[in-house]
């Protein structure tokens, strides 16, 4: 059973009449809700609140749709940092903060947790609170919009979130560099992250054999920052298609197993090679590096391929 409220005040009415449900977004993470609880959609509470490019804030309620937020800060020339992922496939703006992901561009400015500035939600006992506001410098006090980043509903269920923006880059350039090995992957990842080039994102592809580095900034500096990174390891650069499709393919995890399990698992670039070795012994798996290796994301084909993964690697499901 799905409950789906139109409106704030209805949401508080259905927790407070049901002892127990979850709340759920568009369904892109559909592990993280698989839960015997009636469910409550945010689907119907939709909508740009109040954007204000001046001051570089929007706030939106929580079943809208990322895709929506980012085309109209596209329009004023803005835009969210992080990457949401799974955008294109319809993840809600309260699924994001909930789920706690974050895509390629956390690397260099930060993931939703460095974003996110207020929030309305209901608690559990379908009161709507506030925490947190809507400007850049919020008043003292315990930050909890920051608490409910990866809360998977636990505390209450996100109604509206309020959230500052960045000014999009004047130009991008990806680079693929080629590589033989896991270990000279992370090489990269630890030089290109110390770099004085501040990569905006640095990801390995799945299968582990290029790094992808992208490259922001005034479009007639990037050439010769990418003339520095060639002059250290070999690669090419992407076309513009070619970059849009390839952070577009990870952002949405067109790579991962369809009908398997995807894994996050928490890793730094140092450990790259202890950790592949490991995965070495896991069957039918696909793995992707992000965040400049700070974060793994493993696809296996079944889900009994996870235990191995468990028993040595913290880590999380999401999507199946």
């Amino acid at each position: 059973m799905t409950l789906a409220p139109k409106t704030i005040d209805e949401l508080a009415g259905m927790v407070r009449a049901t002892p127990k449900l979850l709340p759920v977004g568009s369904g892109t993470k559909p592990r993280l809700s698989r839960v015997e609880a009636v469910k409550v959609s945010t689907a119907g509470l939709s909508g740009l609140v109040e954007y204000d490019p001046s001051e570089f804030t929007f706030t939106a309620l929580a079943g809208t749709p990322v895709r929506d937020i980012m085309a109209q800060l596209a329009q004023r020339g803005q835009y969210l940092p992080f990457d949401p992922p799974l955008h294109e496939a319809g993840a809600t703006l309260g699924g994001t903060v909930a789920a706690g992901l974050n895509g390629p561009g956390r690397f260099r400015l930060g993931g939703v947790r460095d974003f996110i500035l207020g929030i309305r939600f209901v608690d559990g006992l379908g009161r709507v609170l506030r925490a947190g506001g809507k400007v850049v410098k919020n008043a003292a006090g315990f930050d909890l919009p920051k608490f409910f980043v990866g809360s998977c509903g636990r505390f209450g269920v996100l109604a509206e979130l309020t959230f500052k923006v960045l000014p999009r880059p004047a130009a991008s350039l990806t680079l693929r560099l080629e590589v033989e090995t896991i270990d000279a992957a992370a090489r990269i990842l630890i030089e290109a992250g110390r770099s004085r080039w501040e990569p905006d994102a640095l990801d390995v592809l799945p299968g582990g054999q290029a790094v992808c580095v992208r490259l922001t900034g005034p479009a007639v500096g990037l050439d010769g920052l990418a003339s520095d990174v060639f002059a250290r390891w070999p690669g090419r650069k992407l076309s513009p298609e070619e970059a849009r499709t390839t952070w577009a393919d990870l952002g949405e995890f067109r790579w991962a197993h369809a009908g398997g399990w995807l894994i996050k698992v928490p890793v730094t670039p140092a450990i790259l090679p202890e950790f592949s070795r490991a995965m070495a012994l896991v069957a039918e798996h696909t793995t992707q590096i992000s965040g400049g290796g700070n974060v793994a994301y493993v696809s296996l084909a079944g889900a009994g391929s996870q235990a191995p993964i468990d028993s040595t690697w913290r880590s999380s499901a999401f999507r199946r």
